[in-house]
């Protein structure tokens, strides 16, 4: 009975020891990046694929979407009356009234059309922010975990050559080459798994504000 309860130890402790190996080696795109000391990161992958900021993101359109139907109705009361002038001779009382009410709602529509735009362009702002801190910190724990000195930043799409933005972006890339050191999926890793070394410091950070 002791010899099988061993053995099933031992077997436990090699299953385990075994998918850790697996854990680690998973992302060979980024195998040298320890072995180097230095690593690369795809922001942009990350920003379209981590979960928690696409969601905020697609809330957010959602929110942009009710408001613009909202918009929509506000804006077709004032033509449907900006219709009705046509009614009423030019000069009248009824004329001047009418023109008067379609001049107060015309420039209310414009102040509140103009303050939800900034209200979600702000708020768009602060996601973009708080995720990028998120990202910052999760790239500064996994180098200090693995001895990595230095992260840059590179662009892993590929080029189009028939698309000429992608042929310019490719020629002004500052990275030339990399050798197995994309550290951009263990990153990506750590944020979906919300380790407390890849949660961003301040929960409800915003942006500073430009000058």
């Amino acid at each position: 009975m002791r010899t099988l309860l061993l053995s099933a130890i031992v077997s436990g402790l090699f299953v385990f020891q075994s998918s850790v190996v697996v854990a680690q080696q998973t992302n060979t795109a980024g195998a040298n990046a320890a072995r180097y000391g230095i690593g690369v990161v795809d922001v942009s992958y990350i920003f379209k694929n981590y979960d928690k900021f696409k969601t905020a993101m697609e809330g957010i359109k959602s929110e942009v979407e009710a408001a613009e139907g909202k918009l929509k109705a506000d804006r077709e009361s004032v033509q449907s009356k900006e219709q009705m002038r046509g009614q009423y001779k030019p000069g009248s009382p009824e004329f001047k009234q009418l023109d008067e009410e379609i001049a107060r709602l015309k420039a209310e529509f414009n102040l509140t059309a103009g303050r939800v735009r900034n209200e979600f362009l702000e708020r768009e702002s602060t996601v973009y922010y708080q995720t990028y801190l998120e990202v910052s910190q999760a790239v500064t724990y996994f180098a200090q975990q693995h001895n990595i000195g230095v992260v840059l930043r590179f662009n892993g799409d590929r080029v189009d050559p028939n698309l000429r933005q992608d042929v310019l972006r490719a020629i002004n890339k500052p990275l030339v080459y990399q050798n197995n050191i994309d550290i951009t999926p263990d990153v990506l890793a750590l944020l979906s798994r919300g380790e407390a070394g890849a949660i961003a410091p301040t929960a409800n950070a915003a942006p500073p504000k430009r000058r």
